[in-house]
């Protein structure tokens, strides 16, 4: 089974269209949208385990030139 998480990314003012982009881009990335509220994105993330979810988010949306911070939920299975 899959882990997934969902990544709320905060970018620099003008650089949202950029870093959406970049984001989409990165294998493991299902989903990614722009959205209102604390943060600008949010992007699905499917990998292998949660230490890969977290490479993801690390290795590669944290490296994006104009992110901010991201914040990582990961997904959990109820019943």
């Amino acid at each position: 089974m899959l882990a997934r998480a969902y990544i709320l990314i905060e970018g620099a003012a003008g650089t949202i269209p950029s870093i959406l982009q970049k984001v989409s881009a990165i294998e493991g990335v299902t989903n990614a949208h722009a959205v209102t509220g604390q943060f600008d994105m949010i992007a699905l993330v499917e990998a292998e385990d949660v230490n890969a979810v977290g490479k993801i988010s690390y290795s590669h949306i944290q490296m994006i030139e104009g992110v901010i911070r991201t914040i990582t939920c990961n997904v959990i299975e109820l019943g």
